[in-house]
């Protein structure tokens, strides 16, 4: 039996609506993203104790030493993740005898800082990056497909959908900070870039399927063309998500913190990006090609009408 997905295109839409604007709401109230060190300057240690030392315990004595403002957060194997404003040697080295002094023996595992002039350049360069991707993708794809009667609505389409994924994880990320105090780095932006890739590169599938179903004239209807494409590819783009969330959890749970944002913005954005590549990129397509846009806000899209012998 044929699935009637395109049929149910108001529902897609309607839910990654609400899981952006619950993601918006977020990002605007409770759940601001907070930007690491490479984003905001400021001087980051990493430190160990050899007697126990509690997180709320190392919070209130450098809120006593006057660092009310400093993100500490507990790593692997006991150690503890402090970052402060910028720090001077002479400061940094009173900070470490102060903890000293108060919990006993530190080890301290690494220490940097960066400049604010470092800071601007990297948010910079970050949003420039994400820029230029976004618009080589549109012009890549819109090639890709020029043999197609309107390109620009493939490559537009699929640009909405890396939106609509890049939306869901700063979203879902800003919940996580606000409650983790988790905060966005380099490797953020890395997870979010392979996240742009990898639902492109699902979205392409889908479209060259639709493609060749077209070519192939499987049906006048470009509904039930949309579909079966769809019902086609579905398998596929399910079981590729599927091997490659597998590798992901393993790096998230044996790999550790030092990639804890990559692994967590790849999960969240394999997740978006597969719903995307199949509920969000064709249907699109499909509204747009077919001027079906009143039909859709009514509510009221009409059911699927098979090919003959189809």
């Amino acid at each position: 039996m044929m699935f009637d997905i395109t049929g149910k295109r108001f529902w897609f839409f309607l839910i990654s609506g609400v899981v952006i604007l619950i993601g918006i709401i977020s990002l605007a109230t409770f759940g601001r993203l907070r930007p690491g060190i490479e984003f905001s300057s400021g001087s980051m240690m990493t430190v160990s104790f050899e007697q126990e030392v509690t997180l709320s315990e190392l919070r209130q004595e450098l809120a006593h030493l006057g660092y009310t403002n400093a993100v500490v957060q507990a790593t692997e194997g006991g150690n503890f993740y402090i970052r402060t404003e910028k720090l001077s040697e002479e400061e940094k080295a009173e900070l470490t005898d102060a903890l000293r002094a108060k919990f006993g023996s530190l080890e301290e595992m690494e220490f940097y800082s960066v400049s604010p002039w470092v800071a601007v350049e990297t948010v910079k360069n970050a949003a420039i990056a994400i820029a230029v991707a976004s618009v080589g993708i549109l012009l890549y794809i819109t090639w890709a497909f020029r043999r197609m009667p309107k390109p620009f609505h493939y490559g537009t389409c699929a640009v909405i959908a890396l939106i609509h994924d890049v939306l869901v994880v700063l979203g879902i990320f800003s919940i996580f900070g606000s409650i983790l105090g988790w905060e966005i780095n380099l490797m953020f932006i890395t997870g979010v870039l392979a996240v742009i890739g990898y639902s492109v590169n699902n979205t392409v599938v889908i479209f060259d399927r639709i493609r060749e179903n077209l070519n192939r004239g499987v049906s006048a209807n470009f509904e039930v063309v949309v579909n079966n494409s769809l019902v086609e590819a579905m398998g596929r783009s399910l079981n590729t998500s599927l091997t490659t969330l597998i590798v992901v959890v393993a790096l998230l749970l044996f790999v550790g913190a030092s990639i804890q944002n990559f692994a967590v913005v790849l999960l969240v954005g394999i997740i978006a990006g597969t719903y995307s590549s199949i509920c969000i990129a064709p249907l699109l397509l499909l509204v747009w090609e077919e001027g079906d846009w009143g039909r859709f806000l009514k509510r009221h899209p009409q059911p699927l009408v098979k090919a003959k012998g189809g």
